[in-house]
């Protein structure tokens, strides 16, 4: 059973990102703020769920949040500041997104960089713990694999439709055999 938040306070948001381990694409970032009522089945970490699941919860989450919000960091600057950086920098660019300005950040994971002005806990494995941070999870994850569907239309031969741009043995592959792409990370070991 997921919490609804880790203070209690209606407007803590939870913070999850997605694309973090991958040669190719941005890091995306999702923030999320429920109703604390807000609890439908089979919310939980995006990685537990099937596509469709993630579909389907994804309109529940994006219809009953009282806000929320994604943005992203671009490979060029994951090689100029780092993965785990650009991950801070999308989160912070998907809370400053949202409607709603909230009280508390709950981060899944243990490292975070400060928001200005608003006190923020990292919560190890929160997605699998409270509700907002699973919807954040959700939020991230199916967004990221859009985006890499588009791009996979646009550089066919990844295979990013379906690896979303992972490590997979295919996707290293197709890089040996095509070489990288304007968005691959190249700061990261592609072969």
């Amino acid at each position: 059973m997921l919490l609804a938040s880790y203070t209690d306070h209606p407007l803590e948001a939870g913070l999850d990102e997605a694309g973090r381990g991958c040669l190719a694409g941005p890091v995306f970032a999702a923030a999320v703020i429920l109703p604390p009522d807000f609890a439908p089945a089979y919310l939980n970490d995006s990685k537990q769920l099937s596509a469709r699941r993630r579909t389907a919860l994804r309109a529940e989450i994006c219809e009953h949040a009282v806000a929320w919000a994604v943005a992203e960091a671009s490979p060029a600057e994951i090689a100029t500041v780092n993965i785990a950086q650009a991950s801070y920098l999308a989160m912070h660019r998907a809370v400053a997104a949202l409607g709603v300005v909230p009280t508390h950040l709950a981060v899944d994971g243990n490292r975070f960089k400060p928001y200005a002005g608003i006190e923020h806990t990292c919560l190890i494995k929160g997605d699998t713990r409270f509700r907002h941070i699973a919807a954040a999870s959700i939020l991230a994850k199916t967004f990221r694999d859009e985006r890499m569907a588009e791009l996979a239309e646009l550089f066919p031969g990844y295979g990013w439709e379906q690896n979303a741009g992972y490590p997979t043995p295919a996707h290293r592959a197709a890089i040996r055999q095509h070489g990288p792409t304007e968005h691959h990370r190249m700061g990261f070991r592609l072969l």
